[in-house]
Parts: structure tokens; C-alpha cells; sequence
């Protein structure tokens, strides 16, 4: 549903001096090298620059950095993590390297670890807005919604004509079902920048959370408009169209998104939806499955399990799903009550 990735990483940069061939100089040199690649997306050869400067020194900081956000840029987070706390390792205090070691573990499902490593960085640079930006989407993870507000309305407040920052405070009042509010802040963020896609595609949540479909469907289809290729805007609308009893063009467009984002496990909880209201629970249980081993925190998901276990008849997993779904303050359509006769 949301694609909560900060999409910011910090590369260690550095200005070469005019003629030394020192190993100082050569091993910078091969960090740019390795920068100018990356910019490319050009991995093998990044890596292969990055590798060469570590040749000349094996505990070269800034080399170990950019060499995690190699890995980082392919999705290999474990692989990533290493290269980070190896920099730190060999330099502490880096604070790049903290803040990347930071996003890594976000996206590795480890918000704590994460917090403390933002933690470290806020004590010795409290106005840097990317850093509250982080901590608010680690927050929203926990699901400590009053905290990533307060995170993200500091990042706000060191730039206030930052849209984004407007989108996720949007973000976190729809998931903390406060749908004016979230109205309001997404309102703003559209004043700030007309072309910011997310705006769009949070009122279409938020519509579609208030059964104001026709209007969800509006603002989703300009979310698409701006960008249409987009994995989390086509399964959104997927989830429209299953609301709305549109089915199959509902699982045309869950499919394209997986298609597009494999790791998207929105798309795969929506895809049990629509296994369930087929009446097909033994492959709705499969798909939502998938979708808790991709992100846990995906709402709702622990519902439509409790829902497709006991459709199947199995009331201790059935049970299982309905007291987790209890504990995280999912939201509850039917009550099924599946643990009451155990």
C-alpha cells in the first residue's frame, strides 16, 4: 500500500589534491571511480572500485560505506549492513555510515537497532531533516503513531515547503484512522507540490477507508496519471476495484504489481482478499503468508489470515491470527471470534 523506503543514502565524497600519486591519492580514485558507477547503477563496476581502494586499505572508511550502498541499491540488506558497521568499525563516529546502517536496518524489519543509530546521529546533528524523517518512518513501523507524528512535524519544521514531509504526516493519521486530519496534511503537501504523486494516492486510501469509492478511484487514477508505471499506485487500485466488487480487473491490477515490485507485500495481503471473497481460503492463506514474511507491519493482514484459517477450519491458527490482529488494533469488519470455542 505504501512505500515507506526513505530512498536516501549518503555517499562518502572527497575532493582529490592536484598531483600526488600517493596510495592516499590512488584509493580516492578509485572511490570516484566507484561513485561515478553507482550513479550509473553500473554495480559490477562500482564494486570492482570500491574493492580496488580497499586493496590499498582494507579499513578505508569511505570505500566500505558506498561498497554497502552497492548492496543496499540491489536489495541485498543483509550484505549491507556488514559493509556499514564495518565503516563505523574502522571509523567511528561516522555519522554517513550510521545513517545508512540506520536505513538498512529499517528495511531489515529491525526498527530498535535502527533507533538507536538515529539516535546517536540526532545528539550530533539535531537539525538534519533527513534524520527525523527516518526516525518518523521507524515509528510508523512500530506502529508508535503519536511518535513518528512527532518526528516527522520536526522534520516539518525544519522545512516546512517540504511536501513529503507533508505526505507521510498524512500517512500516519490515515493509519491512525484520523481521516481529517490526514486529509488536511495531504491538502497541504498538494499546495506545496501539485506533481507529487503520493499526495494522490494517500486520498485514495483515505476515500476508500471512508467508502467514498468513486472518490478514491478519482484521486488514485491521478496518482497513476503522474506516474503510471508505479508497483504501490496500481496495487492500490487493485484494492479499489475489490472493494467495489470488480474483481477481476481487481486481480489484474494486484498481479501487474507484483509484476513490477515483487517485494511489495501489500500487493500479496490484497491478493488473499481477493482469494477469500472468491471463496478460495487455502490460497488466500498462502499469499498472506507471503505478505507477512515480506513486511509484517502490512495492516489488516493478521484479519484476512484469522478469516481464511477458519474458513479452512483450522481454529488454532485461525485463533493464532485473531489475537495478533488483536494486539497490533487491526481493524475489525466481522467479528470472528475463532478462539472462543477452544
Amino acid at each position: 500500500m505504501m512505500n515507506w523506503s526513505t530512498g536516501v543514502l549518503v555517499l562518502a565524497v572527497i575532493l582529490l589534491g592536484a598531483c600526488s600519486d600517493s596510495t592516499e591519492t590512488r584509493k580516492q580514485r578509485f572511490l570516484l571511480k566507484g561513485n561515478e558507477q553507482l550513479a550509473k547503477r553500473n554495480f559490477p563496476l562500482a564494486l570492482k572500485n570500491y574493492e580496488e581502494a580497499l586493496r590499498l586499505d582494507s579499513c578505508y572508511a569511505d570505500a566500505l560505506n558506498n561498497l554497502g550502498t552497492v548492496y543496499f541499491r540491489q536489495r541485498q540488506y543483509a550484505e549491507a549492513l556488514q559493509y556499514y558497521s564495518s565503516a563505523i568499525g574502522c571509523k567511528p563516529g561516522f555519522l554517513n555510515a550510521h545513517f545508512n546502517r540506520a536505513n538498512t536496518l529499517y528495511e531489515l524489519g529491525k526498527p530498535d537497532e535502527a533507533l538507536t543509530d538515529i539516535s546517536l546521529i540526532k545528539r550530533e546533528k539535531p537539525d538534519t531533516l533527513t534524520v527525523h524523517f527516518l526516525e518518523g518512518l521507524v515509528f510508523t513501523k512500530k506502529r508508535n503513531y503519536n511518535a513518528a507524528l512527532t518526528s516527522f512535524e520536526r522534520a516539518a519544521s525544519i522545512d516546512s515547503l517540504n511536501a513529503e514531509v507533508w505526505v507521510n504526516i498524512g500517512t500516519v493519521y490515515y493509519y491512525a484512522r484520523e481521516y481529517n486530519k490526514s486529509r488536511e496534511a495531504l491538502q497541504q503537501a498538494a499546495r506545496l507540490n501539485e506533481t507529487e504523486p503520493n499526495t494522490y494516492n494517500t486520498l485514495a486510501l483515505v476515500s476508500a477507508a471512508e467508502e467514498k469509492y468513486a472518490e478514491a478511484m478519482q484521486w488514485i487514477t491521478k496518482a497513476l496519471e503522474l506516474k503510471p508505471r508505479d508497483a504501490f499506485f496500481i496495487n492500490n487500485r487493485g484494492l479499489i476495484q475489490l472493494l467495489t466488487g470488480d474483481y477481476e480487473k481487481a486481480l489484474d491490477d494486484i498481479n501487474t504489481s507484483i509484476t513490477i515490485e515483487p517485494y511489495n507485500g501489500w500487493a500479496y495481503r490484497n491478493k488473499g482478499m481477493y482469494y477469500l471473497m472468491k471463496d478460495d481460503p487455502a490460497s488466500a492463506i498462502r499469499v498472506l503468508k507471503q505478505a507477512v514474511d515480506l513486511d509484517p507491519f502490512i495492516d489488516e493482514v493478521f484479519y484476512y489470515l484469522a478469516d481464511a484459517y477458519l474458513k479452512t477450519g483450522d481454529r488454532t491458527n485461525a485463533c493464532a491470527a485473531w489475537n495478533e490482529s488483536k494486539a497490533r488494533g487491526e481493524r475489525v469488519k466481522v467479528n470472528l471470534d475463532p478462539c472462543s470455542n477452544k
